[in-house]
């Protein structure tokens, strides 16, 4: 496996990996999604045989085309946290990378993409709940910082990880 930028023929798979991942991330149109992906650094596995296995997605705050509820979250927490942080706006993998290293793989390479950065944050849904994640990130070190809730079908905890070397 490696990791590597997104390349404009990998986006049908992402699109796919992004709808079967739903509720997890947000359900995107394909021109939103390929929108979203275009405004921050978007990271891709890419399996022994060039299959997309999944990717993660990071938008830096500041990011104002992205009209995120989250990233504006963020935005926000950092005024009274001043650490320089980068923001996970999704980390999807395929049903058939799930539970294969992919995702630790993905944040490794995240850190390498956020030089400079103190930290990097994410949101991960408590309603729908997505307990697998919330394992997940836990797992590798993810701190919860914050809630929020936007009805009462979606809420989301905010998680930050300091980077490995700050």
């Amino acid at each position: 496996m490696i990791i590597r930028p997104l390349k404009a023929e990998d986006f049908d798979a992402v699109y796919k990996i992004n709808a079967a991942s739903t509720p997890g991330v947000s359900e995107e149109t394909p021109d939103d999604l390929r929108t979203i992906v275009g405004l921050g650094t978007c990271l891709i596995a890419e399996g022994d045989e060039g299959q997309v296995l999944g990717f993660l997605n990071l938008i830096p705050p500041g990011t104002m085309e992205y009209k995120s509820l989250n990233l504006r979250w963020f935005e926000a927490w950092l005024e009274a946290n001043p650490v320089k942080l980068n923001y996970v706006d999704r980390i999807a993998l395929a049903p058939e990378a799930r539970g294969r290293g992919v995702g630790p793989q993905l944040y490794k390479a995240a850190f390498a993409h956020s030089e400079g950065c103190d930290s990097i944050g994410c949101e991960v849904n408590t309603a729908p709940d997505n307990p697998g994640s919330h394992r997940f990130h836990q797992r590798l070190g993810f701190a919860e910082i914050g809630r929020q809730a936007f009805s009462q079908e979606k809420a989301v905890a905010y998680y930050v990880l300091n980077m490995p070397d700050a």
